[in-house]
This record gives structure tokens, sequence and C-alpha cells, in this order.
């Protein structure tokens, strides 16, 4: 299975399995790129351009890999991976979940839903959908 085919699976996935779905993108952050994105509404392309840079900015901005350096030194923990896993950003009308790949690291799954969503409910469904992804690579 190619990684085209993976990628619109799973964001497929995320749009029938998550509640008060929104949208989800997958961004590759070795490229800086947004590999594909759902929605089901219009979205101004502008914002959509972003999304990859502020994903990259959430995982791997210089304050937060400060921030993973002093953790691992305080818990002496090895030097390798990474700290931030899953980051939940609540806006005016939505909430944002950010999963990065534990198979590949430079793979964060983006899933954005209205501010009703049981977030219990999201992280259960994401989890498991970017799971199925994971193991599809």
């Amino acid at each position: 299975m190619n990684l085209t085919h993976i990628v619109n699976t799973a964001l497929k996935s995320f749009r029938q399995d998550v509640p008060d779905y929104v949208a989800s993108g997958i961004v590759d952050l070795s490229t800086g790129m947004l590999l594909a994105i759902d929605t089901v509404d219009h979205h101004p392309r502008e914002i959509l351009d972003v999304v990859a840079a502020a994903t990259a900015d959430l995982f791997q901005g210089r304050t937060i890999v400060h921030i993973e350096e002093l953790w691992k030194q305080h818990r002496g923990t090895p030097d390798t991976g990474h700290y931030f896993n899953e980051i939940l950003v609540n806006s005016e009308n939505l909430v944002h979940l950010f999963l990065r790949s534990r198979t590949n690291p430079d793979i964060v799954a983006v899933v954005i839903c209205t501010r009703q969503v049981n977030v219990g409910m999201l992280f259960a469904q994401a989890r498991r959908v970017f799971k199925e992804l994971e193991n599809a690579r």
C-alpha cells in the first residue's frame, strides 16, 4: 500500500469515527508539508497553508525542544525520542488534537472538532485511527 492511499484512508476514518468532526490532516515535519487534508467545510487556502508550519512549531519549535531536553535531563531519560507526543489546543469554537506518530516521529495527525466534542472520545477514536495508520506503514 502506498503512502497516499494510507493517508487518505486515515483521513476518511477520522471523518467517519471521530465525534463532532470538522477536519483532519497529516503533516510531515521532515519536509514541512501538509500531506493531505479533509474538511467538512470550505476553509481559506491561506489558513490551510500554515497548518503544517504551525504543527512544526508545536512539536519542533526552539522552546519546545529546549523543554524536552530539560525534562530528559531532569528525569535521566535517554536523549532519544521526543517528550511531547500529543497536544490538545482549545480555540474559541474548536478543539484541535495533534498526534505525533510513535513509529515515525516526523508524521503528525491533526484532528479538529467542535467545542462540544467529548474530549475522551476524541482521544480514543483519534488514537485508534492513528494506530491503524501507523500499522499500515
